[in-house]
């Protein structure tokens, strides 16, 4: 399914761990708070700043990444592998919460900000995929995983209501190399 091997310093530097699995609090695996660098294979998996999946996130997709980045160097306290099909993602986005007003599907990634569609969603329905939504057109500030079959009826609950700029759905892992 997915691996992530964690390490201690940039540049998969320092002592490594291998993960298969879901962790709600690395305390429980003497691995809180001193992440800097990743390698992942197969599906992606998402960071967490805080225990129990909450808090600032960062997804890390197969690959690479020789420095978590700034905001969440030695800052990450859960760590959680999507296990849903990534294949043929599709989310239906609405303008007003309950899913009211007009609505647009998306089947890829899309920069809200360049349309009329920028800072106007309020609620959406995930069809397929896993999907990353942001409140700057970057990728940055807000950032919410919606999973599958997920029907999100108010962005306020999010603290994203009118303020969505940027989606993009999850993508699949070639091979998890366990």
């Amino acid at each position: 399914m997915g691996k992530i091997i964690i390490y201690e310093h940039a540049n998969f530097q320092g002592y490594s761990k291998e993960l298969f699995s879901d962790v709600a609090n690395l305390k429980d695996i003497d691995w809180n708070d001193c992440i800097s660098s990743v390698k992942v294979f197969g599906q992606p998996w998402v960071a967490y700043q805080h225990a129990n999946y909450t808090g600032r996130l960062l997804v890390f997709e197969e690959g690479e990444h020789d420095f978590v980045g700034k905001q969440m160097n030695d800052r990450i306290s859960s760590l959680q592998v999507i296990t849903e099909n990534l294949h043929h993602p599709q989310i239906t986005l609405y303008e007003h919460a309950q899913y009211q007003g007009k609505s647009r599907v998306i089947r890829e990634a899309t920069n809200l900000s360049r349309g009329r569609d920028n800072d106007t969603t309020s609620s959406h329905k995930v069809q397929k995929g896993v999907w990353l939504l942001c409140q700057h057109p970057d990728g940055g500030g807000i950032c919410y995983i919606a999973r599958e079959h997920e029907h999100l009826p108010n962005y306020k609950a999010i603290n994203l209501n009118d303020r969505l700029s940027f989606l993009r759905p999850l993508l699949p892992g070639k091979g998890c190399g366990c």
